[in-house]
């Protein structure tokens, strides 16, 4: 494939090497559907080519891999009623799951900004390489949005409840917690990407990155199992929210602040979701799911009210509807996890 630079995926094989370069860096590299149908196709085709024997994701710009998806046209969409936004959602969780069962070494560099979507086209692959810039978030109960993009099969395999924690409060982490809670494998020094890229061309992946690779840094939630793990393992958000008020770490406190000021639907679904992923037996089964919670999300009014909060007016105040957990009640989770009969996603029924 050739280079082109006005395009906003850039492909190109560089030796035995795939290139897959995200470049919208206006937008951070934030995925529209465009770009999702762009690496699908790149995908599909080098997986034939016996003349490329591994693939590499990175980003343009110097802030970061991808911010997520292009969730200004989705707010557009679902504000006007286009009813565009589950056909993105179908193909990219599709994308998700090829990544995933890529056949040949897929390797991702999780450099600077990696949120949402961008962690969907890098954390399902087999080499996941993380640097000192790396800030890694899964941010959707922020905008009235579960957690996606096979995040809920990830989060809940994350050790304890350090999952749990980074989808109901959306917090940030750096490198070190990446690779502990199974996010990522290896780490790169930011400035040592270029001659990585540059060498993986030989093909020889394990032993390009084992050259390259430093010892992971420190994280800090591991060190914050004790509060995260008594905590988070309640059955509720109102009791997560009463053992974090209760425990007396600062850190709680602060999650506890966190959690508060997201979408009590948002948070109860993803809670739901997350619970459910566990008992879950592939990635394709809790994107299955996840597909039907987002295709109920739109009817719903706290996601076009989360986007235009944090994103369009940016006045970082949405009004919640319901505005408190105790509006939320069961049955109102129940219909965002219903069948949607010949509409299902269908992944976990093979391939597609």
């Amino acid at each position: 494939m050739n280079l082109q630079p006005d395009a906003e995926v850039v492909t190109l094989v560089t030796g035995r090497l795939g290139q897959i370069i995200l470049n919208r860096p206006r937008a951070l590299n934030a995925l529209n559907h465009g770009m999702i149908r762009r690496i699908d196709t790149a995908l599909r085709a080098w997986a034939c080519d016996d003349s490329v024997s591994a693939v590499l994701i990175r980003g343009t710009g110097e802030r970061g891999l991808c911010a997520g998806g292009d969730i200004r046209a989705i707010h557009e969409d679902v504000r006007t009623g286009g009813g565009a936004s589950p056909a993105f959602w179908r193909d990219e969780y599709r994308l998700n799951a090829l990544i995933a069962r890529y056949g040949k070494p897929y390797v991702a560099l999780m450099d600077g900004i990696v949120m949402g979507g961008g962690v969907g086209v890098s954390a399902h692959g087999g080499v996941r390489i993380v640097t000192e810039r790396t800030t890694l978030a899964m941010p959707e109960t922020t905008i009235g949005f579960l957690t996606d993009v096979g995040g809920t099969y990830l989060l809940s395999r994350a050790p304890g409840e350090l999952g749990t924690h980074m989808a109901l409060t959306s917090a940030a982490i750096g490198a070190g917690d990446a690779v502990a809670c199974g996010l990522a494998d290896h780490f790169v020094p930011s400035a040592d990407l270029g001659a990585l890229t540059a060498e993986l061309a030989s093909g020889d992946v394990a032993g390009v990155v084992a050259a390259f690779a430093r010892p992971v840094p420190p994280g800090k939630l591991t060190g914050e199992r004790g509060w995260i793990d008594a905590c988070y393992s309640a059955e509720t958000v109102e009791e997560i929210v009463e053992r974090l008020l209760g425990d007396g770490a600062e850190e709680a406190k602060r999650a506890a602040e966190l959690v508060s000021a997201r979408s009590p639907t948002a948070l109860k679904v993803t809670l739901r979701a997350l619970r459910l992923a566990r008992g879950l037996g592939s990635l394709e089964e809790a994107l299955d799911q996840e597909y039907r919670v987002a295709c109920a999300m739109p009817s719903a009014p706290d996601l076009v009210e989360g986007i235009r909060a944090q994103v369009i007016d940016k006045d970082r105040s949405p009004r919640w509807s319901p505005a408190r957990l105790e509006e939320v009640s069961e049955r109102d989770v129940d219909r965002f996890f219903a069948p949607l009969g010949e509409h299902e996603l269908g992944l976990s029924a093979g391939p597609g």
